[in-house]
């Protein structure tokens, strides 16, 4: 049985999240929140295992929420509902977080299948949409002024016990390939790519693969398009 938190302002979208997720012999909500404050704290006192977190929330919002609850140690996973498919508040709450991220008028069999993909550790969003997103935020953000160049950075340290294999495969998964086309093109087996993204999780701490696409824009193995 998979529990459900459901975070949101609006009580007749958390009276349907519920109606939907309740209607499932798989799933039961343990409780809602009509603010990231109250989030925080019936995770606290419910460990469930996904929460539907709203963004745009009075008081305490879904980003900082989340946040949160990640910073806590939780088991539990957000799946962050968001208006817009490319608002900027939901390349935040990954960056927060987040397992992933829907948009509000998905179809009733997406939000389902969403939920059971985050309880099961996987992450809901398409490696090519989350690539898509995290393109259009870094577009958006505001020109550096150019200055000399400065001395190499050091080499983030999440990287360093990659091999060179698995620094090839977070790379690629940082530009949106999935399991099927890293196997195709690299010349694996499917089997063998799996085995690779999981010890590139493993190794890197990122919770799941949306994560791991960050990560690979965070140390500059994959730039912006």
């Amino acid at each position: 049985m998979t529990t459900v938190l459901i975070a949101d302002d609006q009580p007749m979208q958390r009276f349907g999240f519920r109606m939907l997720l309740e209607s499932q012999d798989d799933m039961t909500v343990v409780g809602e929140a009509a603010n990231g404050t109250e989030a925080v704290r019936q995770v606290a006192a419910h460990h469930p295992d996904v929460v539907l977190m709203d963004i745009r929330m009075p008081g305490l919002d879904g980003i900082e929420a989340t946040r949160r609850i990640i910073a806590a140690g939780a088991r539990t996973r957000v799946l962050i509902i968001t208006t817009f498919d490319l608002d900027e508040y939901a390349y935040d709450g990954l960056r927060a977080g987040a397992s992933g991220f829907l948009v509000k008028d998905a179809q009733p069999e997406e939000l389902l299948a969403g939920v059971r993909a985050v309880a099961a550790g996987d992450a809901v969003v398409a490696p090519g949409l989350t690539r898509r997103l995290l393109d259009t935020y870094v577009h958006h953000l505001p020109p550096t002024p150019r200055t000399p160049a400065p001395a190499p950075a050091p080499e983030d340290p999440r990287l360093a016990s990659l091999t060179d294999r698995e620094r090839e495969v977070l790379t690629v998964i940082g530009q949106g390939w999935t399991n099927a086309e890293i196997a195709e093109r690299l010349h694996l087996a499917e089997s063998t790519v799996k085995t690779h993204v999981g010890r590139v999780l493993a190794k890197t701490g990122a919770r799941d693969r949306v994560q791991a696409v960050i990560l690979a824009y965070d140390t500059g193995l994959v730039k912006p398009a």
